[in-house]
């Protein structure tokens, strides 16, 4: 038995030996992983630094305010457009036209307006009447009415035809509305394009269905945000009801975690037998009756499946599977129970120890804003990269013109040889780009901003793991609990993660993100080669994306305990994830059973707690319920609110859980620690609680008197 038990560790690893010194939390330990410290500090000053070039040369203007023809600003502050907030399209019809797709840009004339136009006019119609001053407004800036009609259109001096529009994004679209069955823009059915020839409006209306289906997104929306004006209060009060059900449940967790795994236990068992018995009625009813013993191969497949239910091979096919799923949970729990028992007394001693530190209930609003932080630095960012180009003009044409898709200066174009080349062709403002080596490192700079940004979010999820590890673990290892629990754990263990472990941190962290950057960017590949038709290569990328995510599941896991480990004993990433493994392998069905009879009561709690709350917001804002003499405000939608309550009591459930899943799991790889390590013999106690020890028959030997 000694020979087996020796190769045993020598296949998992070699316990901690030993250390009478060893009281919990390592207080005299070292700097770990510098040289990851140094590079995460070279990489934030140069995060920093892109950040200071891209808000250098990026403009957000670009994304916030319409663009024109020239690459001038609409509504933009201390501009000639200051008066004009919104964008008017020539032709909205050419909109429609591949070439958007290819240069983000329509091929047609685009100007600044103080409003969208609000009336049917053409050209023709209001050349020679009192509408032309009305009209002209939405002609270029400095047009003079000198031109005959023909080279009016040919310039692009003036639009054909004006539709009633109305804004969106700041942008001009065609008002659409039905009539009679029919989609119709204002109340005409015709217009004329500035040759005279008057064609059917089908062909605008076709060309703006895509707005009026966004101008009911934004009407949609404004009524959303009306909602959420008028009931932000009962939002508030709905979450502040899951975060006192969500307390409580921890608590309450301390007294009825065995009642509820041994319910839910017996509840499966339960409909498990019931199905076996539905299965072998089915089975006896179909008896006798005709087709009913055709055999599932002879069948064959059927589109529909409810055909298979008329057989009885399907329904004993179902009564042999339920069988054999029931007889092994049954064997499960024959062999397992004590193990189970270890899981629940190991959650009730977590819901101990976050009640004896409360205060790390609040810290996952420390990791909330750090990665707020995050999360808005590599946003802005990301836009000013994205918008610090240069106007870029082309010529565009919707005739035959080899010249179309060039570059342009606007300022030359209208005495340039182009021109002449093209007489129907303008230099359009088409996009922001540019040639220099800065504008050909933006990809690069975005990849890196990508990259920082997944880098810094995971070191501060580490931060957070360690330092409630390093807290729950102080009073795992105190003797005497409460007593000997050191002030203000929490406090004290996140200064240890930052004053010794930030190497450490980084460096799981590093791993972490490159993963990450590269299943994004396979992502971006498999969107690429969506259009292709090679099917090795969406095998590969399927399996290459399968892969990765499964190497990220297994890498969190692995740094989840290192982390622990780290909080324990101070050592370095790499002999701690060691360690951390090694010891979950000597004991792998107790980390199985654990995870998951913990999983099942975090889903248990989260449903409980999102159910209750989401039901009371639904009679609530339904108006079914009254809370005092208060009642629901009126509502465009009632949904707007629930919804809310529902996913902000899930996030807020989730973070109190996430507090309690890392107390569960501290104390876990404690407590195995704990059976390796001592003997419960006087110079070797355990550390344990009474319950776990009554568990495993362990008592500790009392200092005999002299």
């Amino acid at each position: 038995m000694g020979g087996d038990r020796q190769d045993y560790y020598g296949k998992h690893g070699t316990p901690q030996k030993y250390d009478p010194t060893f009281k919990g939390p390592i207080y005299n330990r070292g700097c770990t992983d510098v040289i990851c410290c140094v590079l995460l500090l070279l990489a934030i000053v140069g995060y920093v630094a892109v950040g200071i070039i891209a808000w250098t040369h990026g403009d957000p203007r670009k994304v916030i305010y319409p663009t024109d023809s020239r690459g001038e600003f609409c509504g933009q502050k201390g501009t000639k457009n200051a008066n004009k907030p919104f964008l008017f399209y020539f032709n909205i019809v050419k909109c429609a036209s591949p070439l958007v797709l290819l240069e983000f840009q329509c091929p047609t004339p685009q100007i600044c307006v103080e409003k969208c136009p609000d009336r049917y006019l053409t050209f023709l119609s209001a050349r020679n009447s009192r509408d032309f001053e009305y009209y002209k407004q939405f002609c270029v800036p400095g047009f003079q009415n000198n031109k005959g009609v023909a080279e009016v259109l040919r310039d692009g001096d003036c639009p054909a035809v004006l539709t009633p529009s109305k804004p969106l994004a700041r942008r001009c679209f065609p008002a659409i509305h039905a009539h009679k069955g029919v989609l119709m823009v204002g109340n005409e059915t015709t217009y004329e394009d500035g040759h005279g020839s008057r064609k059917n409006i089908t062909e605008l209306v076709e060309g703006a269905k895509k707005a009026n289906v966004v101008l009911e997104a934004r009407q949609l929306a404004m009524r959303i945000f009306e909602d959420y004006t008028v009931s932000w209060y009962w939002i508030v009060i709905g979450l502040v009801i899951a975060m006192v059900l969500s307390l409580l449940f921890i608590i309450l967790l301390r007294f009825l975690a065995g009642i509820m795994v041994w319910v839910m236990i017996v509840m499966v068992i339960l409909v498990l037998g019931y199905g076996i018995f539905h299965c072998y009625m089915e089975y006896a009813r179909l008896r006798g009756e005709a087709g009913s013993d055709v055999s599932l191969v002879d069948l064959g497949f059927q589109t529909d499946l409810r055909v298979y239910l008329h057989l009885r091979q399907t329904w004993m096919a179902f009564m042999i599977i339920l069988s054999i799923v029931e007889v092994v949970i049954i064997l499960l729990l024959i062999f397992l129970r004590k193990r189970i028992l270890i899981a629940i007394a190991l959650i009730k001693e977590a819901s101990r120890a976050v009640g004896y530190v409360m205060c790390s209930l609040l810290y996952p609003l420390v990791t909330f804003f750090l990665l707020c932080l995050c999360i808005a630095y590599w946003a802005s960012t990301a836009v000013f990269l994205s918008t610090s180009n240069e106007a870029v003009y082309k010529i565009l044409d919707d005739a035959t013109c080899s010249l179309a898709g060039k570059t342009c200066n606007p300022e030359t174009f209208p005495s340039s040889n182009e021109s002449r080349l093209c007489p129907n062709a303008h230099c359009q403002f088409a996009f922001y780009g540019g040639e220099s080596g800065y504008h050909r490192a933006l990809l690069g700079l975005q990849i890196f901003n990508a990259f920082m940004f997944f880098w810094l979010a995971n070191f501060v999820l580490a931060l957070g793991q360690v330092t409630l590890a390093g807290a729950f673990a102080s009073y795992y290892w105190a003797m005497r609990k409460p007593d000997d629990l050191p002030a203000f754990p929490l406090f004290s263990a996140f200064g240890r993660a930052l004053r010794y472990h930030t190497g450490s941190l980084a460096f799981g962290a590093l791993i972490l993100a490159i993963v990450q950057i590269i299943r994004v960017m396979l992502e971006y590949l498999d969107q690429r080669l969506k259009a292709a038709e090679n099917k090795f290569a969406k095998f590969l990328m399927t399996c290459l994306k399968c892969c990765f995510w499964c190497l990220e599941k297994f890498i969190k896991f692995l740094n989840r305990n290192a982390y622990i480990m780290i909080a324990i004993y101070g050592t370095n990433f790499c002999t701690s994830a060691r360690n951390a493994f090694f010891l979950l392998m000597r004991n792998i069905i107790r980390v199985a059973v654990l995870d998951k009879v913990t999983d099942f009561l975090f889903l248990l709690g989260k449903l409980l707690i999102v159910g209750s709350v989401g039901i009371l917001a639904f009679f609530f804002f339904t108006h079914r319920i009254r809370i005092v003499q208060d009642t629901a405000p009126p509502l465009n939608y009632y949904w707007v609110p629930i919804l809310t309550v529902i996913v902000g009591s899930y996030l807020i459930a989730h973070g109190f859980f996430s507090v309690y899943g890392m107390c569960v799991d501290t104390l876990f790889l404690c407590f195995l620690e704990d059976l390796e390590r001592n003997d419960g013999s006087a110079e070797r106690p355990y550390f344990m609680s009474s319950a776990l020890k009554k568990l495993l028959n362990k008592t500790n030997k009392k200092v005999a008197e002299s």
